[in-house]
């Protein structure tokens, strides 16, 4: 009897763990490169590992289809923003933290799967980190305005405050620097890719010189200068950080916000000083509805011989506003005033509070009333000077501060109250965001908070002076006031639809033409 011996079927377990250990690797990269990024923003504050960042989340999806990209892209924001506002849960506990960091990487999911999209119709050509680039920016001008009026913190731009592409925000806007940043990352990824394929002849020869040409021609915008803004005259600021008990759940008594800044502000009687400016919620006694709040910033006023504009709480036809009042010398009430445009919601109000409260009811009940937006020009006008107002977040809103120039503002003032994120990178965060904002707009920013991080920014970028976190202080200097737009002031909201909408159209003619030779073969 012969026996005839059949050889066992080809195993099918190598293909499927040669897919497993790939997908671990691009999960793990996608999820390094959400955390890199994040380091190169203050605190450690070392730009060059954004780009990296960037690169490895491009690495990670690189390739693959849309659904797929979006996971993974959804992965690395999920990874990012958690530790990028970690701060947001310093008080409140996870369930915020966790919400605002899912809303961004949700938008992160969706540009990714485009970046995959277009990585597998056009990753290969000389164009591509342009391409990349755009879809990039889509996502944050996305983010930048939606939901409920978007939310900025996290651009790469802002990564790059102090880098040496920060002229570049003079001519082209945080927008122009994070499309340049996201360039450069890409180029550099397509070249280490082309590289590490090993097949550097014929055609795949282009992508390398490519690359190359667009890696070198970005290292060359570090030579761009400074666009510079005409000079009109000099004044002297005192910016004067209190370091009263500023947070939302800090013990303390109806004044003593007012206390601590009259404090800090009473050695400074008797010095040559043009204008004093103290924190949003500086006075926490309304002046214009509380007389012993009124007389004392009247007392005050009067006593160094100078203006005084300052963040309170005012109230307003039944109605509440985060407002920055001007108070001059002798007046009995405010020549000017600004109401917050951008209050932070879940914060300083609860959109569709109704359905919000119904999921977290006790969160909810924590934001007792609801900040209306303010619709007054920023620009407080205020013994001839005209001083341009961003209350805390609104240093973040694009159209908020190139309004200012645009309405003539010869300085910004930066006003905000850090006091609930503790020693958390929030505030050196928000200080970097105003340094893009003073180079973006050729002013000298005065950036004062109730317990820091307080800093007066010159028009260049550079740091005029500073105060230490959590403690009591006035800073003293000489700033200049400037007329005229920077290019990236007039380019404003032109150049990022530009630049979008041209990547977008791109990415859907290209898919457009991929399935048309899909019929035709």
């Amino acid at each position: 009897m012969t026996v005839e011996l059949t050889a066992p079927a080809p195993a099918r377990t190598r293909p499927r763990a040669g897919w497993r250990r790939a997908w671990v690797w691009r999960v793990l990269t996608a999820v390094a490169g959400g955390v890199v990024m994040d380091l190169g923003f203050p605190g450690l504050g070392w730009w060059p590992l954004t780009l990296a960042g960037v690169a490895l989340v491009l690495a990670a999806v690189d390739g693959l289809r849309f659904r797929s990209a979006a996971g993974l892209g959804l992965l690395a924001g999920m990874a990012f923003y958690l530790v990028h506002v970690s701060w947001s849960g310093l008080y409140l506990g996870p369930v915020p933290w966790i919400a605002l960091s899912a809303s961004q990487a949700a938008s992160f999911a969706v540009a990714c799967g485009l970046i995959g999209v277009a990585s597998r119709l056009a990753g290969s050509a000389a164009w591509y980190p342009l391409l990349v680039a755009g879809l990039w920016l889509a996502r944050e001008e996305f983010a930048s305005r939606w939901p409920y009026g978007g939310f900025s913190w996290g651009r790469v731009a802002f990564s790059h405050s102090e880098g040496p592409l920060a002229p570049l925000l003079s001519w082209v806007g945080a927008s122009g620097l994070s499309f340049v940043l996201v360039a450069f990352a890409a180029a550099a990824f397509q070249l280490v890719r082309t590289v590490i394929s090993g097949r550097l002849s014929g055609t795949r020869a282009m992508p390398v010189a490519a690359a190359a040409g667009w890696t070198a021609a970005a290292s060359a915008l570090a030579l761009v200068p400074l666009a510079h803004v005409p000079a009109t005259g000099e004044i002297t600021v005192a910016a004067v950080q209190g370091n009263g008990p500023a947070g939302y759940f800090a013990e303390r008594e109806r004044g003593d916000l007012l206390d601590a800044q009259v404090r800090a502000t009473a050695p400074l009687a008797g010095r040559d000083i043009d204008v004093v400016v103290w924190p949003e919620d500086g006075a926490d006694v309304d002046p214009l509805r509380f007389a012993e709040g009124r007389v004392r910033i009247q007392q005050l006023s009067e006593s160094l011989d100078a203006p005084l504009v300052f963040g309170t709480i005012t109230k307003r036809d039944g109605q509440f506003y985060n407002t920055s009042l001007a108070w001059e010398p002798g007046a009995s009430t405010a020549v000017d005033y600004y109401d917050k445009k951008r209050p932070v919601p879940f914060g300083e109000y609860v959109p569709d509070r109704a359905f919000y409260a119904a999921l977290a009811p006790s969160l909810i009940g924590l934001v007792a009333r609801d900040y209306l937006p303010g619709t007054r020009e920023g620009v407080l006008e205020v013994s001839g000077l005209r001083l341009g107002s961003a209350i805390c977040f609104d240093i973040s809103a694009d159209d908020v501060i190139s309004d200012l120039p645009v309405r003539g503002a010869q300085l910004i003032l930066a006003q905000s109250n850090n006091g609930d994120f503790g020693t958390t990178d929030e505030s050196v965060q928000q200080l970097a965001i105003a340094r893009v904002r003073a180079i973006e707009t050729g002013r000298d920013v005065v950036n004062v908070s109730t317990v820091g991080t307080s800093a007066i920014i010159a028009a260049d970028g550079s740091t005029i002076d500073r105060l230490p976190t959590f403690q009591a202080g006035a800073m003293v200097q000489t700033v200049t006031l400037r007329d005229g737009l920077t290019p990236a002031t007039r380019l404003r909201g032109v150049l990022p639809l530009t630049l979008v909408s041209a990547s977008l159209l791109t990415l859907a003619a290209l898919a457009l033409i991929r399935a048309r030779r899909g019929r035709v073969s």
